[in-house]
């Protein structure tokens, strides 16, 4: 069963978060798969974790699980330090997940970024401890709860900062944190919109041509008056 659930909206649209198990709908992109990919940065001797390439969002069991060491160097990947994490097992504390981002629509519980590992694509997703379950990710028009495999990107403001931006537009003079990409090689990016005067991440890309956050059941389109989070 196919939904479409997707919605345009402005900066004062929609309603409090939510998951939803679907099927899934592709976005608007090229069907034929690309053989590009991202190295995301994950804490391990290299600093980079190469998730190969993408393909639709799909249930099933999670990819193997990463063991990760000790970071040996200081430069910091193109995708930032992460935490990499599994909906099996316990959300992590609040000195790995860092200082969250956002809020959610009772203004209290702690919602932060990071990035959902499918069978074969990575997408920018909002985490939270309330959530359930904890990873929310927009696609196909609809909230997507994602089970299994996820990194959670800690919030360094000292290092990164969220840009305000319009159509899929990178900033001039700016490097954007990689979130990452569609099935076909497209980058994607972190975003954060404003909807109903609540901050919520989700995802952007040139591509997309604005950002796409998941709300109240579905994936919201947003053009105009979002952030994309960038290095400083």
């Amino acid at each position: 069963m196919t939904h479409n659930r997707r919605k345009s909206v402005d900066s004062s649209s929609s309603s409090s978060s939510s998951d939803s198990d679907s099927s899934h709908k592709k976005h608007k992109k090229d069907k034929k798969h690309a053989s590009g990919h991202l190295d995301f940065g994950t804490s391990h001797a290299s600093g980079h974790f190469d998730f190969g390439s993408s393909h639709a969002p799909v249930g099933g069991p999670a990819p193997p699980p990463y063991i990760g060491h000790a970071p040996v160097q200081s430069q910091t990947p193109p995708s930032g330090f992460r935490v990499p994490l599994s909906t099996t097992g316990p959300f992590p504390d609040p000195q790995q997940a860092g200082q969250p981002p956002c809020y959610d629509a009772d203004g209290v519980s702690p919602i932060y970024v990071g990035s959902a590992l499918f069978e074969n694509s990575v997408h920018p997703c909002k985490i939270g401890r309330h959530l359930h379950p904890f990873v929310l990710v927009p696609y196909g028009g609809v909230e997507h709860g994602h089970n299994g495999r996820y990194d959670l990107l800690p919030f360094r403001p000292d290092q990164m900062e969220f840009v305000p931006t319009s159509h899929g537009r990178i900033p001039p003079g700016r490097r954007p944190v990689e979130g990452g990409y569609e099935d076909n090689g497209a980058k994607l990016q972190h975003a954060v919109a404003f909807v109903n005067g609540i901050r919520i991440p989700g995802k952007c890309g040139e591509h997309l041509q604005g950002c796409r956050v998941s709300f109240g059941g579905a994936e919201l389109e947003i053009g105009d008056n979002y952030e994309i989070l960038c290095w400083r």
